[in-house]
């Protein structure tokens, strides 16, 4: 059976799961690790939606004519400040020996992309 992965909002939350689950971990860079689970976390957000401009640099100065703006498919890009940290997250969720992964962030929709 492969290890759990335990995505929380911040560190100190992780480390709160951490120590509720009874996890025996040591601490990684960006996670926490123990034989057979993963705790990390998104240090706020790690994606945004992309801004019009990404669409067409025109849409970079606003203007009555063409709002509203709803593309067909949405963009995403990474946070550039918490870029690092997607990486380490992004790696944990594609690693062979993930096998579970509970999202223990905010419950709001807010944060929640759904690409």
């Amino acid at each position: 059976m492969g290890k759990s992965v335990y995505i929380a909002e911040k560190p100190s939350v992780a480390q709160e799961f951490a120590k509720a689950l009874k996890l025996n971990t040591k601490r990684q860079d960006g996670y926490l690790e123990s034989e057979d689970s993963i705790v990390t976390w998104c240090v706020g957000h790690l994606v945004t939606m992309s801004y019009p401009e990404a669409y067409d640099p025109a849409l970079k100065r606003w203007n009555l004519q063409t709002l509203p703006f709803l593309p067909e498919q949405f963009k995403y890009e990474v946070i550039k400040d918490v870029s690092k940290q997607f990486g380490i997250v992004k790696n944990i969720l594609t690693r062979k020996d993930v096998d579970t992964i509970y999202v223990c962030t905010d419950s709001g929709r807010e944060g929640e992309y759904s690409p």
